[in-house]
């Protein structure tokens, strides 16, 4: 007998679920079918039902992680409007991929994680481009807003500036995570802002 629509996606959910689970406890590199199969008390047999080799169940991992990135909290956009300006919505955005909460911690960990396994197979590496060219353009977006609003100076291009910034934060969320004694919450908004001012 077929199982319910609902009842497959109930257990989709477990597995999602159970995915992440090991994700935030081992990272990606202990990501496999056993280690997710062992968190949902289920044989592995069960599993290759949803994902058939380590490569699909990588291929989930990430996108998993992408929509947890999309749909998780953005406090420091959500505290901002387009009427504080695009200089203050791009902090905002900058903010809000800092490790600056367990939460933001966790996740960027996760993410930190995925890029040895995205770098080793070309298909995941496109897919991870691609990603952060998505989230390049929306920094271009409000770079170009802020320079429209006077709000940055400058000569460089805002595709130029949006690498920049993007590549700067990111920079910044390695050195967070390797040495959070370093680069607690605070310091790591001064030096944002400290960026910023220099833009």
């Amino acid at each position: 007998m077929t199982p319910a629509r609902g009842d497959h996606d109930a257990r989709r959910s477990e597995v999602s679920a159970a995915v992440w689970r090991v994700l935030a406890e081992r990272g990606f590199g202990g990501l496999t079918l056993r280690a997710v199969a062992a968190e949902l008390n289920a044989s592995t047999g069960m599993l290759t039902h949803y994902f058939p080799n380590k490569r699909a169940l990588l291929t989930y991992a990430l996108d998993l992680l992408d929509r947890h990135t999309v749909e998780r909290p953005r406090p420091a956009a959500e505290r901002t409007s387009p009427a504080d300006g695009g200089r203050a919505l791009l902090r905002a955005v900058l903010l809000d991929i800092l490790p600056l909460t367990p939460e933001g911690v966790a996740g960027n960990r996760i993410w930190v994680g995925s890029w040895d396994a995205a770098l080793s197979d070309p298909e995941l590496a496109a897919d991870h481009a691609a990603r952060y060219r998505r989230a390049r353009e929306r920094i271009t977006e409000l770079v170009g807003q802020a320079r429209e609003q006077g709000e940055l100076l400058g000569e460089a291009g805002v595709e130029e500036v949006a690498a920049g910034a993007q590549s700067f934060v990111l920079g910044l969320v390695v050195q967070a995570l390797f040495a959070p004694a370093d680069f607690p919450p605070e310091r790591q908004v001064e030096l944002l802002d400290r960026y910023l001012d220099g833009l």
